[in-house]
C-alpha cells in the first residue's frame, strides 16, 4: 500500500531525484553512508534506471544494505528489482554489484526498529509524511511501518 502521499509528482519528484545528480557528478560521497544510489534495470524498457534511497541498516559483516520502499509496493525501483534483482549500488565512494531481495516482516521490523533507535526524529517525520500518523520510535511502530512499506536487502554478488 503506498504512503499517504502516493507516488511523487511535480516538485516532490524533482526533489526526490535531485540527489541522483550528486552521484552522477561523482559527489555522492557528500551524502555519506546514510544514502545510496541504486542503478537497476527497467522492467518494461530494459534500460538503466536510478534511484537514491535512504539506508535503513548496513550490516558490515555481510556488507548488505537494507532500504525501504516508502512509496509502497508500486514503487518503480521495487517492481524493477522484482523482475531483475541484479543491480549496482553506490554509497559514499564505493560501488558494489548487488542482488536485491525483499525480506519478511519480522526481519524488516527489526531493521526499521534499529533505524528508529538511531534516528528517532527522522523516524517520526517519515512515519508522519508517509503514513499520516505520528508514531513513536520502537517495536510496535517499526512493525507497523514494515507491514506497509516493503524492505529490501541489497547483498553483494
Amino acid at each position: 500500500m503506498p504512503g499517504v502521499l502516493g507516488r511523487p509528482r511535480g516538485l516532490l519528484r524533482l526533489a526526490a531525484r535531485a540527489p541522483i545528480w550528486l552521484y552522477r557528478l561523482h559527489a555522492g560521497w557528500l551524502l555519506g553512508d546514510r544514502f545510496l544510489m541504486l542503478e537497476h534495470i527497467g522492467r518494461r524498457s530494459a534500460r538503466r534506471r536510478w534511484v537514491v534511497l535512504e539506508v535503513v541498516k548496513h550490516d558490515p559483516a555481510s556488507d548488505s544494505y537494507f532500504v525501504v520502499s516508502a512509496w509502497g509496493v508500486k514503487a518503480d525501483w521495487l517492481q524493477n528489482l522484482r523482475r531483475t534483482p541484479e543491480a549496482v549500488l553506490r554509497v559514499g565512494r564505493r560501488v558494489l554489484e548487488v542482488r536485491g531481495e525483499e525480506i519478511g516482516i519480522d526481519e524488516a521490523a527489526a531493521a526499521i526498529n534499529d533505524y528508529s533507535r538511531r534516528y528517532p526524529l527522522a523516524f517520526r517525520e517519515l512515519a508522519r509524511l508517509f503514513l499520516g500518523e505520528a508514531l513513536a520510535p520502537g517495536g510496535a511502530s517499526s512493525r507497523r511501518l514494515a507491514e506497509r512499506m516493503p524492505v529490501v536487502v541489497l547483498r553483494p554478488c
